[in-house]
């Protein structure tokens, strides 16, 4: 491990987030008053209580979640994708760094960028709610690992990349769907058992519940569940990262 070569390329990175907070940090923020105001304030006082709790501070930790997954996705997709683009990434072949510096780099910058961007939602969030905290701990785990898992899917997704539609195409037909139909505006309780079952398949159901459990002390799958679904996604996600750079996939001509 090239201590220096990875610290070097992590606080590049790392500059790069708060560089570019107008794009990397304002819109969740706007995006998430937005949520709140329609379906906190709007809907969520026709719907009422959910599994115990009002609506708004139901969804507000889905809210949390997902910005933490958008954020940290993105950011390693695009900036990876850049990197290719602009020809730099051969600078860093040539390089002392290994596959797990660049790796580790690069992900770094995104996990921040997407604890930050969670962080500024739940600023947002104590306009509208007080949150009460059941479990610490569980709450910077659940984070700390989803950002992660997305991170490294978004350095896989830009090493497959040839364009920049490539790096938005994942995000836009698979995350996103994902995301609403993980939980974060209803419980999967509510839904019948087929479904119930369907919805187990979907990585984020575990994610968004761990996170709530956090919270409020509810969760729709079991707590050993999300950190088995976690823990697994972040080792295979990547190992894959890691045989990708090594091959060069996508990266040498």
């Amino acid at each position: 491990m090239n201590l220096i070569g990875f610290l070097t390329l992590a606080m590049k990175e790392s500059k790069r987030v708060i560089r570019i907070w107008k794009q990397t940090l304002v819109p969740p923020v706007i995006t998430t008053t937005l949520y709140f105001l329609i379906f906190g304030q709007l809907i969520g006082a026709r719907i009422g209580d959910m599994q115990g709790v009002s609506y708004m501070r139901f969804i507000a930790p889905g809210l949390m979640m997902m910005t933490a997954i958008s954020a940290s996705y993105v950011n390693t997709a695009s900036s990876f994708f850049l990197s290719k683009f602009n020809k730099t990434y051969e600078e860093l072949l040539v390089s002392p760094l290994s596959s797990h510096n660049i790796i580790c780099g690069y992900i770094t910058g995104s996990v921040l960028r997407g604890v930050l961007s969670a962080t500024l939602v739940t600023l947002v969030t104590l306009f509208f709610i007080t949150l009460n905290v059941h479990s610490w701990w569980m709450i910077f785990s659940t984070l700390f690992l989803t950002t992660m898992t997305f991170s490294l899917g978004g350095l896989i997704n830009a090493i497959f990349a040839k364009n920049f539609d490539d790096v938005g195409l994942i995000p836009t037909f698979v995350l996103t769907p994902l995301t609403y139909l993980g939980g974060v505006f209803y419980s999967i309780s509510l839904l019948p058992d087929f479904w119930q079952s369907v919805s187990k398949f979907n990585p984020i159901v575990y994610m968004i519940s761990g996170f709530r459990y956090g919270f409020l002390g509810i969760s729709d799958v079991p707590i050993y569940c999300s950190f088995l679904v976690l823990g697994s996604l972040v080792i295979g996600l990547y190992w894959l990262a890691y045989v990708l750079i090594e091959k060069g996939v996508g990266l040498r001509a």
